[in-house]
């Protein structure tokens, strides 16, 4: 279970990242779905890059453990949410 502590919070936050971007960009037409999908995505991918970041000791500070994961996954579900919502905005113009 600790092993998954760790995803479960990222993917949560991933989530909720995505649907604040989501509704922030009200130009491109996405469901709610999409966001929540997309946002867990984005969320696990920046809480595990964030992580491997900050395993190494000199790097480590504050981000380490819970909080690390929350601002990775924020972080990550919102980029990624921003950039899948570029893209179906740039298909929906065609």
């Amino acid at each position: 279970m600790e092993a998954l502590l760790p995803i479960i919070i990222q993917a949560v936050t991933g989530a909720i990242g995505g649907l604040g971007v989501g509704a922030a960009l009200k130009q491109a037409a996405m469901s709610a779905a999409v966001k929540v999908i997309s946002g867990v995505i984005g969320g696990v991918a920046g809480g595990q890059i964030l992580t491997n970041v900050l395993s190494d000791p000199n790097v480590a500070g504050a981000l380490s453990g819970a909080l690390g994961d929350a601002a990775g996954g924020v972080v990550g579900g919102g980029v990624l949410t921003a950039i899948v919502g570029a893209v179906m905005g740039a298909m929906n113009k065609r």
